[in-house]
């Protein structure tokens, strides 16, 4: 079986140019500059129905940390609710105690409200403490997988923990490699790692089509920010990286 594709698409435009190239799965997310959160109610109903590959959801309220307030938490819940309802083939969640440790009682209540979904853990998994003992508190919850970068900054630096993961985690959850995956580097993190899913955002900057271009604002602040530029995920990025992985 070759290895899968998972594309974080950070808009509509680049979850369908995701499946134009060929990927095996979604994760729609919004902001992708906070890490990623919760895309709205009416891009994930648009998007399914006009996927036809896999659509996961990250579930996430805020940019920051992965310690939330009950109010945030009733938030997570009901927007898993609602994935459920329009036909969502997974969520992506993460929680952690202030301790560093996976928040495994709010873990559990989620998978269990999450199904038939699949549900994916994601890079909080890199916050955590102590990434063997995560592990093993993540099998017990039940999750899908976890998305890991193995605590680095990119899934190439932490590629050693990461094939340690695998070997630990045998067939009861898949560890999914993301975090700096690119055309250029994966058949790399395939080598060092042997995973079988991995997950990569393959963005190109994309012109926009305003012909008037006021100068000197950022609607961020930032007085270097482009606003006329859009970053969408590249299908030629995602079929050439498909390829990679079909020909190893």
């Amino acid at each position: 079986m070759n290895p899968l594709l998972e594309i974080c698409a950070g808009s509509l435009n680049s979850a369908l140019a995701a499946q134009e190239g060929g990927a095996h799965r979604v994760e729609l997310c919004d902001n992708l500059r906070e890490g990623g959160t919760t895309p709205s109610l009416g891009q994930i109903q648009i998007a399914r129905k006009l996927l036809n590959i896999n659509l996961h959801v990250l579930v996430r309220p805020r940019g920051g940390d992965f310690l939330y307030s009950d109010l945030e938490y009733e938030i997570i819940k009901e927007d898993i609710v609602q994935c459920k309802k329009i036909g969502v083939d997974g969520v992506v969640v993460g929680f952690l105690r202030p301790d560093g440790c996976v928040d495994y009682q709010r873990l559990v209540e989620v998978v269990e409200l999450s199904r038939p979904m699949s549900v994916t853990f994601h890079r909080a998994f890199d916050m955590a403490k102590d990434p063997i003992e995560a592990l093993n508190v993540l099998k017990a919850s039940g999750v899908d997988r976890i998305l890991t970068s193995g605590q680095q900054n990119s899934a190439i630096n932490g590629a050693t923990l990461i094939r340690d993961l695998i070997a630990k985690a045998g067939d009861e959850l898949i560890i999914m490699p993301g975090g700096g995956i690119t055309v250029e580097n994966i058949n790399q993190v395939m080598r060092m790692t042997g995973a079988l899913e991995y997950h990569a955002t393959l963005r190109n900057t994309f012109d926009g089509s305003m012909r008037f271009r006021r100068t000197g604002i950022s609607m961020s602040g930032g007085s270097n920010e482009d606003e006329f530029s859009i970053r969408e995920t590249d299908p030629m990025l995602v079929k050439q990286c498909v390829n990679k992985l079909n020909n190893k």
